[in-house]
This record gives structure tokens, C-alpha cells and sequence, in this order.
């Protein structure tokens, strides 16, 4: 997969040591997928070496703001999904425990 013009600048503001901005920290522009791809890479990164420490400490920062951007994600998909699964055996129980005409 091709890296967006957007990850690939927050790569190289890891490789300096810089902080990513403080909108992206929160999470709030980034979808799970984008996340998670960028997850990959600074997980890539960090395996293979030859980063100085701070560029590895950045990169750890970043891959830790990233898993909880994702975590949230999948958090929420689950809460949707358990919605809709309560939905759907209520529905259920209901049309059993209806009186029959």
C-alpha cells in the first residue's frame, strides 16, 4: 500500500524527532485503517533499526498514540455491534412472547 502525503510527512517528522501535530495526536483525522497502516510502518521501523534514540522514542510515541487511536475504533465497533445484536434478540423475544391472534 502507498503511503499518503500525510503519513509520509508524520514519518519524517518521527525520523527528527518531532511531534506530530496536535489535531492528528487525538485521533480525531484519522480513520482505523489509516491508523492502523501507520502502525505497521512505525512498527517496521522500530524492528528495523538503525534509528537514533530519539528517533526511536518518537516513533515509540507515535505507534502508542496510533494503538489507541485504533483501539478506540474497534472499541466502538463493538459497542455498535453489540448494539445491534441486543437490538436483533429483543426484537426476537418480543415477537416469541407476542399473544398469538
Amino acid at each position: 500500500m502507498a503511503k499518503t502525503d500525510e503519513q509520509a510527512e508524520r514519518a519524517e517528522r518521527a525520523e527528527r524527532g518531532e511531534q506530530a501535530d496536535p489535531g492528528d495526536r487525538a485521533g480525531t483525522t484519522l480513520g482505523y485503517e489509516q491508523a492502523r497502516d501507520e502502525l505497521v510502518e512505525v512498527v517496521r521501523r522500530l524492528e528495523a533499526g538503525g534509528t537514533s534514540l530519539e528517533e526511536s522514542l518518537a516513533l515509540w510515541e507515535r505507534g502508542e498514540e496510533l494503538a489507541k487511536v485504533c483501539r478506540r475504533w474497534l472499541e466502538g465497533a463493538r459497542a455498535r455491534l453489540d448494539a445491534a445484536l441486543a437490538e436483533e434478540a429483543d426484537a426476537e423475544e418480543g415477537a416469541e412472547s407476542a399473544p398469538e391472534s
